[in-house]
């Protein structure tokens, strides 16, 4: 069973994956309240899953870009869980996360976190070849520049209110197709799918080397 951690922005999330699927998840609005709330949170999900931190596989973290708090909390609890029971650790980025459920659609994406004072972090995916790829690497900027670059179809997903949803349609010309709050939320159960493919894998890092990830403006 996996366990993975998501805290890399004000919104968190957390998960219990095995083998045959999603087995808890949970997902609020943290805002800078990660330090109180997380721990109490794993220790209640793992109690309604009878299980303890040594019952587990391994633990997925989100290891940004975001908030730079927010991240380093994360990945203080998810190597504070791992290490005493010597668990993988699995780092995932942040806007991987947010990207990962749309590989299908056909379009390029657009994903988007919040980086706070009116900044998002963004970056876009796409298939090429039959690949899954970074196109744009993440970088900081605004909903305001990033519209006038979206010069074809794509879906703009992650942490976007109404008001910058409103910007990227008609500063795109509505090439960018903005998908409904629930659908383009950042799911700690994507987290836990992408880590358990690379946990198959043995794709894990050493828990005292994984460190955060930041990004910058261009």
């Amino acid at each position: 069973m996996i366990l993975a951690i998501d805290t890399a922005t004000q919104y968190a999330g957390l998960a219990l994956y095995t083998e045959d699927g999603l087995q808890a998840e949970e997902a609020w609005f943290a805002g800078r309240r990660h330090t109180t709330e997380l721990m109490p949170r794993i220790v209640r999900m793992l109690n309604g899953a009878e299980i303890k931190v040594s019952d587990l596989s391994a633990i997925a973290v989100s290891i940004g870009p975001g908030s730079f708090t927010g991240v380093r909390i994360g990945l203080s609890i998810a190597k504070g869980l791992a290490l005493p029971y010597r668990l993988p650790l699995i780092g995932v980025p942040t806007l991987d996360i947010v990207a990962y459920p749309f590989q299908k659609d056909g379009m390029p994406v657009w994903a988007i976190v919040q980086a706070g004072r009116g900044r998002i972090l963004a970056t876009c995916y796409d298939q090429v070849d039959n690949v899954w790829q970074v196109l744009v690497e993440p970088y900081v900027t605004n909903v305001e520049e990033l519209a006038p670059i979206i010069t074809k179809s794509c879906l703009c997903v992650g942490e976007i209110d109404s008001e910058s949803a409103s910007v990227l349609q008609h500063g795109s010309n509505r090439r960018a197709q903005v998908l409904p709050p629930a659908s383009r939320l950042r799911r700690a159960g994507y987290l836990a799918e992408i880590a358990a493919e690379r946990f198959a894998n043995h794709d894990y890092q050493d828990s005292k080397l994984l460190a955060p990830i930041y990004a910058s403006s261009p």
